[in-house]
Protein backbone atom coordinates (compact mmCIF):
# COMPACT_ATOMS: atom_id res chain seq x y z
CA UNK A 1 0.00 0.00 0.00
CA UNK A 2 1.39 3.29 -0.50
CA UNK A 3 0.73 5.73 1.74
CA UNK A 4 1.27 9.10 -0.33
CA UNK A 5 -1.76 7.78 -2.33
CA UNK A 6 -3.75 7.04 0.14
CA UNK A 7 -3.31 10.05 2.55
CA UNK A 8 -5.59 13.20 1.90
CA UNK A 9 -6.32 16.28 4.33
CA UNK A 10 -9.37 17.30 5.59
CA UNK A 11 -10.17 19.68 2.67
CA UNK A 12 -9.82 17.34 0.34
CA UNK A 13 -12.57 15.28 2.11
CA UNK A 14 -14.98 18.47 2.13
CA UNK A 15 -14.95 18.77 -1.16
CA UNK A 16 -14.70 15.15 -2.77
CA UNK A 17 -16.21 13.15 -0.09
CA UNK A 18 -18.51 11.02 -2.72
CA UNK A 19 -15.01 10.31 -4.61
CA UNK A 20 -13.63 9.40 -1.75
CA UNK A 21 -16.19 7.15 -0.71
CA UNK A 22 -15.92 5.93 -4.61
CA UNK A 23 -12.40 5.20 -4.00
CA UNK A 24 -12.29 3.07 -0.77
CA UNK A 25 -15.16 1.23 -2.02
CA UNK A 26 -13.42 0.12 -5.51
CA UNK A 27 -9.62 -0.10 -4.22
CA UNK A 28 -10.31 -1.41 -0.74
CA UNK A 29 -7.97 0.89 1.08
CA UNK A 30 -8.41 3.06 3.46
CA UNK A 31 -7.78 6.85 3.44
CA UNK A 32 -6.07 8.75 6.05
CA UNK A 33 -7.56 12.01 7.01
CA UNK A 34 -5.17 14.70 8.08
CA UNK A 35 -5.89 17.95 9.80
CA UNK A 36 -3.09 20.60 10.22
CA UNK A 37 -0.96 17.83 8.88
CA UNK A 38 -1.41 15.45 11.55
CA UNK A 39 -3.51 11.88 10.74
CA UNK A 40 -6.84 12.75 12.74
CA UNK A 41 -9.20 9.57 11.11
CA UNK A 42 -9.43 6.75 8.95
CA UNK A 43 -11.97 6.13 5.95
CA UNK A 44 -12.66 2.15 4.70
CA UNK A 45 -14.75 0.07 3.24
CA UNK A 46 -17.45 -1.64 5.28
CA UNK A 47 -16.65 -4.70 3.85
CA UNK A 48 -12.63 -4.58 4.79
CA UNK A 49 -14.58 -2.93 8.20
CA UNK A 50 -16.03 -6.05 9.57
CA UNK A 51 -13.19 -8.04 8.40
CA UNK A 52 -11.19 -6.36 10.87
CA UNK A 53 -13.97 -6.42 13.45
CA UNK A 54 -14.51 -9.92 13.11
CA UNK A 55 -10.70 -10.69 13.27
CA UNK A 56 -10.45 -8.49 16.18
CA UNK A 57 -12.89 -10.41 17.82
CA UNK A 58 -11.61 -13.45 17.26
CA UNK A 59 -8.46 -12.69 18.73
CA UNK A 60 -10.19 -11.55 21.98
CA UNK A 61 -11.76 -15.12 21.97
CA UNK A 62 -8.04 -16.73 21.74
CA UNK A 63 -6.34 -14.33 24.21
CA UNK A 64 -9.87 -15.25 26.50
CA UNK A 65 -9.34 -18.37 26.14
CA UNK A 66 -5.48 -19.18 27.09
CA UNK A 67 -5.94 -16.96 29.96
CA UNK A 68 -8.58 -19.53 31.28
CA UNK A 69 -6.02 -21.97 30.47
CA UNK A 70 -3.77 -20.44 32.39
CA UNK A 71 -5.70 -20.39 35.09
CA UNK A 72 -6.69 -23.11 34.90
CA UNK A 73 -10.79 -22.87 34.61
CA UNK A 74 -10.82 -25.62 31.37
CA UNK A 75 -12.82 -29.12 31.50
CA UNK A 76 -12.46 -32.12 29.66
CA UNK A 77 -13.63 -32.38 26.33
CA UNK A 78 -15.69 -35.66 26.45
CA UNK A 79 -17.33 -33.96 29.59
CA UNK A 80 -18.07 -30.50 27.44
CA UNK A 81 -19.77 -32.66 24.61
CA UNK A 82 -21.96 -34.40 27.12
CA UNK A 83 -22.94 -30.78 28.66
CA UNK A 84 -23.36 -29.80 25.35
CA UNK A 85 -25.66 -33.21 23.84
CA UNK A 86 -27.61 -32.80 27.30
CA UNK A 87 -28.39 -28.50 26.51
CA UNK A 88 -29.28 -29.84 22.67
CA UNK A 89 -30.88 -33.04 23.40
CA UNK A 90 -32.97 -32.79 26.87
Amino acid sequence: MQFSQTIKPISYLKTKTADVINSVNENRQPIIITQNGEAKAIIQDMKSYESLRNSLSLLKMIIQSENDIQKGDVIPQDKMFENLEKKLFG
